[in-house]
């Protein structure tokens, strides 16, 4: 009996062996190739990365969550109107955050150049990343999004260039098209990603595995001082008092936009590096 013949699924279209174990090499190369592209493509020199907490809200949405959480006559509503009140008061680091984009933003497409430099960068989600987008759209600017996908769906937010929208698995990968490119990393207060991310952004410089200059900008100098004891380990001798100047403490969007743009003229502005 003459088999039918069944032409072979090759290798680079086979979704079952693409998404195997033994394909994993692949999917990490491709993260780093296709973003590559991408920013090539789009004229992609370098960004301002913004960090933050995803569970952040403007003050508009924050005022009506508290409304809301006053209305609420059960059991629990102490315990509610307590977290709509805090995250009342957070807010003011969303509304610094879209402002300090803004403002960054119309500084960089003010420059005498044709490649889109100093563009603003976030983890595209919600929160400070959702405000660091916006502000660079309120100013008409480009803004890159670096999604993961996690269990707890997150999704890109509406600011986000489409053409400049990732969807990253691997968490590495992310990280390291976030550092990659950066200039300056403004770091918001947040939980565990935030932490994550800033911290390994500050060993990578005192370990000097980046050597370029980057300014990085602690955005919220009390709540930093508070989350992270760094006079204890300057005490205990885990860091030195010079690590303390790998990072500025800032408080204020002026401040903050300040030695952000003071770093670039220095390092890169006047010859366009």
């Amino acid at each position: 009996m003459n088999k039918k013949f069944t032409v072979p699924v090759k290798a680079y279209n086979s979704a079952e062996f693409l998404n195997s174990a033994d394909a994993r090499t692949i999917r990490i190369l491709s993260e780093f190739y296709e973003p590559k592209a991408r920013f090539r493509k789009n004229k992609i020199i370098d960004t301002v990365v913004f960090f933050g907490s995803a569970r952040m809200s403007s003050r508009q949405n924050a005022l009506k969550q508290l409304r809301e959480a006053k209305k609420n006559k059960s059991a629990s509503s102490n315990e509610e109107i307590y977290l709509a009140e805090k995250n009342l008061e957070m807010s003011k680091y969303y509304e610094d955050a879209v402002e300090l984009s803004k403002k960054l933003t119309i500084w960089s497409k003010s420059l005498p150049v044709n490649e889109k430099r100093f563009i603003i960068c976030s983890g595209g989600g919600p929160g400070i990343m959702e405000a660091a987008n916006k502000g660079a759209s309120l100013a008409k600017g480009h803004s890159i999004g670096l999604n993961i996908s996690i269990p707890f769906e997150q999704f890109v937010n509406k600011y986000v260039d489409p053409e400049l929208a990732f969807e990253f698995h691997y968490f590495f990968m992310r990280k390291f098209w976030f550092v990659y490119l950066a200039k300056a990393l403004v770091a918001f207060p947040g939980g565990f990603g935030t932490l994550d991310e800033m911290m390994e952004i500050l060993t990578l410089l005192q370990t000097k595995k980046v050597t370029k200059p980057i300014k990085v900008v602690l955005f919220g100098e009390d709540y930093w001082r508070e989350v992270v004891n760094f006079d204890a380990l300057i005490q205990h001798g885990m860091i030195s008092k010079s690590d303390m100047k790998i990072f500025d403490f800032c408080s204020s969007v002026d401040d903050a936009f300040e030695r952000i743009t003071s770093h670039f003229q220095k390092h890169y502005f006047n010859n366009h590096k």
